[in-house]
């Protein structure tokens, strides 16, 4: 048990340690500074709601100047945002997020925490937020954390007197942290920690800026008074980079929301207003909190010794300092705190290995696995220093088998041994755990209580190195990990992934069927062990049929893949639902499909998701045929189009000529195509002449920053951040003649049920009288939005700019959007023969 509760903490104060990335090999200097850290017993909990929300200029000051213990807590992964780098939205868009946040804190020093809360998209008011949240369970989350991580102070990013001025996520965010503040140390409020210890933080502050104010003037003008003043704009010169240098580098991590940032120099400075606790007299905010090693009783031995091998340090021979950390280290391992404890001993432990050059690896000789399964694994060990070291012994975990006994570890001769580990059968896939249940529009199921407040998914598999200082043994944990060699890149690590023995997915996540044509459904079979035999089978809804009932499947090797085709023949009327795969192993059965995510910013991400695609009977009709895309950043109508019978050119900048722009029927731009594309200035006046020459342009939402283009029309329409976040928003048909709205199919009220997250986003709130507005909206007391959908005749064509979400709504199989899309395209082709 003493293990099981060791590994948890492990993994919830050190997240980094479960990233497949290479390990860090540490510098004098850094080892230096990590000395420092290792000297200073304090903490601070900043919070928000979504990655990206935080202030990473605070969060790299306290980490790195401070020397504090500092910790993110984002409530939410950030899945209802959008994608500037692909077309992963809402659960895996929350995968990308996460690890771009990791990403974050590995750079700038903090720690990374979440909640269950499910980032649902836009929301105008903290309590529809608290609505769907569930407000209980998240608030509990937030204490648990506090309780877990023991902050002495904590830090809100907004505001939480201000409802209804901002996304209701942020101010929701900092309601939630006043009222934790205060329940944390209340006994009788009680969390889903085992270890439920209560904890009082002794300040609570809300970090504004001029943001919060309107304008820099009136920030300018206000009454500072009672605001803390910090001048965050350090120099680290061991670094090399200022605090606002690693500050950006940090927030340069989340790409997939485009905020690359350019760091700065010189004084900068952030303001804080006390909310509770006692105003800190020498404007320092662990003021009054003891944050030396007489925090803890049996502290003091421990900091004189430490604070020696801070002042002695040998920056050309580190391993002199290794003698009196191994001092340090018994005494620490002794203390009765067991918070500060088990931290210090973790950051001791490293600083002792960084000292001694001592490198320990463990590296799986695949990616990946399925339980009851082995898999070689290359054990390494090296101590580069003078200091006598022996290799006690080695265990596989969590097993607890010893591969290696004693061997001594000579001054830089490496000793390596390859081994082979049992991956136990009732191991658990490694996959997001807040994915592996169904959960609620607002919430994610999480079975496991101890994942809970984690960034990510436990590894269990580890190596323990029972390393031996003199008569000193030390252990050390490795979580085996994957690397190969990248002809490109050079060595390149992944994670070592725990799988289900077998995946089966669709081509296709909607399947739209616009007659009673049948229409082939392929499923892809893939192995994740050898010699693999089953049988393959379709759950489909009533109505529907398929064809042939199963197939038998036998895959030889690891990692092979066999598809399969199916026959879907659709009823006669409307209709839609759900088909998923069936695949029998022996005694088992599997209906998940494996994700794969693989940018170069975050580590190789494999998600276990339920495998099912829509399918829809739809009466639709459409006009025109070959149709032309311009991306922007990134979404999946090309392939929803497709589904409906149209031709789809996806179309590269060489290719948006007047000669090639003819051949289409229509032109559409992807989601913010005028937000990324820094060649849409030059070749914009192609598309508008397209459309004076007779073409139909449809330009799909953009937002009012960081334009590459001057105006996004042919006529004046201006950009606003009105947005219709209620996707069950009624909508009004204000003019119910227009084509757009008849041809070549009929809408009406009914096409807009069933939409997923919300309307629409960025609508214009201005236009030339020679556009037309079709659709008129609103969320509950506001006033009608009417410019989500605008056709303007331009020349002998049509323009439109619409920011309703047919991003989300399309690929989600939405009926009444594909309709109205298919109307849009055929916009002025009447004399054209109707296509089925």
């Amino acid at each position: 048990m003493k293990n099981i509760r060791s590994l948890v903490f492990l993994l919830f104060f050190c997240p980094f340690i479960i990233l497949a990335q290479a390990p860090k090999k540490l510098t004098s200097g850094e080892i230096y500074t990590s000395i420092q850290k290792l000297n200073f017993l304090g903490s601070i909990l900043y919070i928000g709601a979504h990655p990206d929300d935080e202030n990473t200029r605070l969060i790299s000051y306290f980490a790195n100047n401070v020397k504090a213990q500092t910790a993110y807590l984002s409530l939410t992964r950030g899945d209802g945002g959008q994608n500037l780098i692909g077309s992963e939205i809402r659960e895996l868009l929350g995968v990308i997020r996460t690890q771009e946040l990791l990403a974050a804190r590995k750079i700038d020093g903090g720690q990374q925490f979440f909640t269950r809360a499910n980032d649902f998209g836009y929301s105008k008011h903290p309590d529809e937020t608290l609505k769907i949240w569930d407000k209980k369970e998240v608030l509990n989350d937030v204490v648990s954390v506090i309780r877990k991580f023991k902050p002495d102070v904590i830090v809100n990013r907004f505001n939480h007197r201000t409802p209804g001025t901002t996304h209701g996520h942020h101010t929701a965010s900092a309601m939630l942290s006043v009222a934790a503040f205060n329940l944390a140390s209340d006994k009788n409020y009680k969390t889903h920690l085992k270890n439920d210890a209560i904890w009082q933080p002794k300040r609570l502050f809300f970090n504004t800026s001029w943001w919060f104010y309107g304008s820099e003037e009136k920030f300018n003008e206000a009454d500072k008074t009672n605001l803390l003043s910090m001048d965050i704009g350090a120099f680290y010169k061991i670094k090399g980079l200022s605090n606002s240098e690693i500050a950006s580098l940090s927030r340069s991590q989340h790409q997939s929301q485009g905020f690359g940032s350019t760091g700065t120099r010189g004084s900068q400075i952030e303001y804080l207003e006390l909310l509770k606790g006692d105003y800190p007299s020498n404007k320092n905010i662990f003021n009054g909190i003891d944050t030396t090693w007489g925090r803890v009783s049996g502290g003091e031995a421990i900091g004189k010794i430490l604070n020696k091998v801070e002042k002695e340090f040998n920056f050309k021979n580190p391993s002199e300092s290794i003698p009196e950390l191994i001092k340090a280290y018994q005494l620490i391992y002794k203390l009765k705190d067991n918070h500060w404890r088990n931290i210090k001993l973790n950051e001791i432990k490293e600083i002792i290995a960084a000292c001694a050059g001592l490198y320990l690896e463990a590296v799986a000789t695949e990616s990946n696995a399925s339980p009851n399964s082995l898999v070689a694994v290359n054990i390494e060990a090296i101590n580069r220093s003078l200091t006598k070291i022996l290799l006690n012994s080695v265990l596989i975990l969590p097993e607890q088998k010893e591969i290696i006994g004693s061997v001594a570890l000579l001054n830089n001769k490496d000793y390596k041994k390859k081994v082979s580990i049992y991956i136990p059968s009732e191991e658990k896939y490694t996959s997001p755990y807040w994915l592996l249940e169904k959960g609620s529009l607002g919430m994610y199921h999480v079975n496991n209580i101890n994942y809970i407040g984690l960034p990510e998914t436990p590894h269990s598999i580890k190596v323990k190195f029972n390393v031996q200082f003199e008569d000193v043994v030390i252990p050390f944990y490795r979580e085996v990990v994957y690397k190969y060699t990248n002809p490109v890149k050079g060595e390149v690590y992944k994670p070592f992934e725990i799988l289900p023995e077998v995946s089966a997915s669709f081509d296709e996540k909607v399947y739209v069927f616009s007659n009673r044509k049948p229409q082939k459904v392929t499923v892809k079979i893939k192995s994740i062990k050898e010699n693999l035999k089953g049988e393959l089978k379709l759950s489909i809804p009533k109505g529907w049929r398929f064809s042939p009932t199963n197939y038998v499947f036998n895959l030889i090797q690891k990692g092979e893949e066999q598809r399969f085709n199916f026959e879907i023949i659709p009823p006669l009327n409307q209709s839609e639902g759900v088909i998923s795969p069936i695949v029998e192993v022996g005694n088992k059965i599997y209906t998940n499909e494996l994700i794969e995510i693989d940018y170069s910013h975050i580590p190789f991400q494999s998600v276990i998701m339920p495998s099912e695609a829509k399918v829809v009977r739809l009466n639709i009709h459409k006009k025109g045929q070959l149709i032309g895309y311009i991306q922007g950043a990134g979404d999946a109508i090309p392939t929803s189009l497709r589904q409906i019978g149209y031709t789809v050119v996806e179309l590269k900048n060489r290719d948006i000529t007047p000669e090639k722009l003819k051949n289409f029927d229509a032109v559409i731009l992807g989601i913010r195509a005028y937000n990324t594309n820094d060649r849409a200035k030059f070749y914009q006046k192609y598309l508008h002449n397209y459309v004076r020459d007779g073409g139909t342009l449809i330009v799909q939402y953009n937002t009012n920053r960081r334009l590459k283009v001057k105006e996004v029309a042919p006529y004046s329409l201006k950009l606003s951040k009105d947005r219709v976040t209620n996707e069950n928003a009624e909508v009004s048909i204000i003019m119910p003649s227009h084509e757009i709205l008849n041809y070549p199919n009929k809408i009406t009220k009914d096409d807009f049920k069933g939409w997923v997250q919300e309307r629409g986003l960025y609508f214009p709130n201005e236009w030339d009288s020679h556009f037309k507005a079709v659709l008129s909206m609103n969320d509950i007391d506001e006033p009608a939005k009417k410019g989500s959908l605008l056709i303007a005749k331009y020349g002998e064509g049509n323009f439109i700019y619409t920011g309703l979400s047919f991003f989300r709504e399309l690929p989600a199989g939405v009926p009444g959007a594909y309709k109205l899309f298919a109307n849009m395209i055929s916009i002025g082709k009447n004399n054209i023969q109707l296509n089925n």
